[in-house]
Parts: structure tokens; sequence; C-alpha cells
């Protein structure tokens, strides 16, 4: 039927998809493929773009995030579809107009009408402004969400039930459904009422796509040290050493803590070790400070350094040795890497989600890998251990509830 080639959970997810539904995937599933073969589908009638049944498709808007609008990936993907995002519709082989930008420029198409999106890389959870954009253009367009975390909380789907007609906006969401803890101001979510209805209604628009995978990660905890001694010190004075003065706020505590580990030489050593054998390897960390040191190492001689964080946007490098040092809040999703088998987290992160996120920027469907490494450095500290807990819950890492301060 098509020269296009999708996996079985891809066939029976294009199958199942529908008109305001979340294709969800884990990461390196093949989510892009599998949507633009259902718009392919939907709109051309047909995943061979020498046979469409239909004319004029509907002109396709893809929001993604900017890395993979600057590396061009939604591109990459478009060829066997015969898509492309010339701005002359007449030079495409379907005669469609194709955009692909950022969430940052989602406002720039709030008025298009009659058209079919993509977007990708779901940033719609909460009630922000890319939320309030997107459920303005779902009310206009055709419309699909792609994601590996659709959502941990029932406020996140908020966006997309408004979206889907089942709400007409938050305050009727919020008033069916959560009761708020005292004090009301902190807006903290005590208890969720017709949680069935809830359930019903997510599963009506979540889109499974489970995928059979040839890869297998391993996780390992290496333990490192760290000066207790000093953590005891900290913990009972509030003072900090770093600065030289009292610590007031439980965040700049947790701060000071993870610093106190993060920094110790050991952590440094079990790095080097690990490097020794896997001279390519992805590293993910949290602090500029740690940035410092990881750049700081001597790995060994010939060795390429590439970073992607808020600084610098650098490519993977392509050698037979290297490290990449990635910071979590920039590079946890919206690239891949199979040129490698390896991630050490140099320091845990809070969110369950970005450390699942992370850990599949090297298990892609097309790694020539079967075992992948996944590498956590830790130690048996007090906030370490309580990160782990909340991590192996699957929940974020609570700073307030774990050092119970009164103010």
């Amino acid at each position: 039927m098509s020269k296009i080639s999708l996996y079985p959970h891809q066939i029976r997810a294009v199958r199942n998809m529908h008109n305001g539904c979340i294709l969800y995937g884990r990461v390196g599933s093949g989510k892009s493929r599998t949507a633009l073969a259902y718009y392919a589908l939907k709109q051309c009638g047909s995943l061979d773009p020498y046979q469409l049944a239909v004319s004029s498709p509907k002109d396709l808007y893809i929001i993604t995030t900017a890395r993979k609008r600057d590396d061009m990936d939604w591109e990459k993907e478009m060829i066997p579809f015969g898509l492309k995002t010339d701005s002359d519709p007449k030079h495409n082989l379907i005669a469609n107009q194709v955009v692909i930008d950022s969430w940052n420029n989602i406002k720039k198409y709030k008025d298009v009408e009659n058209a079919f999106f993509i977007f990708d890389e779901q940033r719609v959870v909460g009630y922000g402004a890319w939320s309030k954009t997107f459920i303005h253009i779902a009310k206009s367009n055709e419309w699909i969400l792609l994601s590996a975390t659709p959502g941990d909380r029932w406020e996140d789907y908020i966006p997309v039930f408004v979206a889907n007609g089942f709400y007409r906006n938050k305050t009727e969401f919020e008033r069916e459904h959560l009761v708020y803890a005292y004090p009301y101001q902190y807006h903290k979510v005590d208890r969720y009422l017709s949680i069935q209805r809830l359930e019903r209604l997510r599963d009506k628009v979540l889109v499974e796509m489970p995928d059979v995978r040839h890869t297998v990660q391993h996780h390992e905890d290496v333990y490192c040290n760290y000066d207790k001694h000093l953590y005891r010190e900290v913990n009972k004075t509030r003072f900090d050493p770093f600065e030289n003065k009292p610590i007031q706020q439980i965040s700049s505590m947790c701060y000071i803590l993870r610093k106190i580990q993060n920094t110790d030489p050991s952590r440094q050593t079990a790095l080097l070790e690990l490097f020794e054998k896997h001279p390519k390897m992805i590293i993910f960390y949290n602090f500029d400070y740690e940035l410092d040191i990881l750049k700081s190492m001597y790995y060994g001689k010939n060795v390429e350094i590439a970073e992607w964080n808020g600084h610098k946007h650098q490519p993977i490098p392509e050698g037979s040795s290297w490290v990449y040092l990635v910071q979590y809040t920039a590079g946890a999703e919206g690239w891949n890497c199979i040129r490698t088998d390896t991630i050490v987290f140099f320091s845990q992160n809070y969110s369950y989600k970005i450390m699942e996120q992370s850990s599949g920027r090297i298990d892609r469907l097309n790694t020539p890998y079967t075992d992948l490494y996944c590498y956590h450095l830790k130690c048996r500290s007090g906030i370490d251990q309580g990160i782990s807990r909340a991590l192996a819950q699957k929940k974020q890492f609570n700073e307030r509830r774990y050092m119970k301060w009164d103010s």
C-alpha cells in the first residue's frame, strides 16, 4: 500500500487516534512518524504521496521544541510523506502549507483556522499563556498532542479537557473536582472529587502506543562519599559555609546540602572510573557549579567535551571518545542520540518525569545498541535518599515536606 514502513505498535495507534487525542508513547517510540501517518491518512487519504485521495489537504502546523525546530528533526521525518516546509505550496508534492515552530512562538498562530495542528512534546499543563493559546487554537482547528509523560496530576489535563469541550473552563473543572487544603492561597489540592469521571475522560483522550523494544535499560546506583561532619553541622546551625551567611530559605538549605555532597571528590573519581569503561558518555547535571567541575576534569587525551545548557547549544560529538554535558532543564527532551549506550546522572533531579525523559535520550527504535547503561551517582545522605524515595514512587521531591521547617 505504501513505501512508508510503520511498526505494528504505530499502525495500531494510527487506527485508534482521533481529533483531540494525546498520543502517549514512551520516549523513542516513534510518535512523530505515527502523528504524520495519522495526518496523511486523515487529510490525504493515503500514506503514499503519489496516490492521494484528497487533492488539497489542510495546512499542517507543528508546534515543537526550539531544539527540534532548529535541528530540523520534523523535516527529516516528513520526507517519506512528501511534506515540505517550502514557503510556496506549489513547489510541494502535496499542495498544502507546512509550518514548524517552537512553543515560544505559539501565539503567532492563535488566529489560524481550518488547519491541522500537531503539538509535540506537550507543554499544555497547568493554565498559563501557552495553554490558553492552545485552547483558542483548538476551537478552530483539528489537532493532536504527542507526549511521553501526559500528566502527573489531574490538573495537568485541564487544557486538554477544556479543548475537547468536556468543561467550559478551568473554573468549572475546579468546582467539580478539586478540594483545596487550607490555607487556600497556596492552591494545594487536598483531594479530588468524581475521580471515576476523570478516569473516563482521560481514557477517552489518551491513545497509548506501547512498543516492543530490542533495548534493555540497566540502571545502577553508584554511591559516593560526602563530608558527613559538614553536612550535619549545616543541618544543625542553618549556616551557609560557601557564602558565610545564615540560611533563611528551605530551597537554600537543600541547595547547600546537595552542594556539599555533589562537590565531594569521590563523585569525580566515580565518574572517571565509569568513563574508562564507556568512552562515549552523556552526563546530566543540575547546577552551574557541577558544570564547572565537569569541564575542569581531565578525561584523557583527545577527549572532546561539548555542552547543551542555557549558555551553550553545541552538537553531540562524533569522535571515538567524548563527553556531552547536558543540563536537565535545557536538555531532558527534544533530542536523541544513537552514538552511545551510556548516560551518567551526576546528580539527581527532583522530577521523576525529567529523569524518565533524560534516560530516554539514548533509548531509540533505531539505536544500534541492545544494552543501555544509566548510572546514578548519589550518596547515602538524608536528602539524596529522600530524592531517591520520591523518584522510586514516580513522584516529585518536595523540599518543604522533607525539611519540615515551620518557615
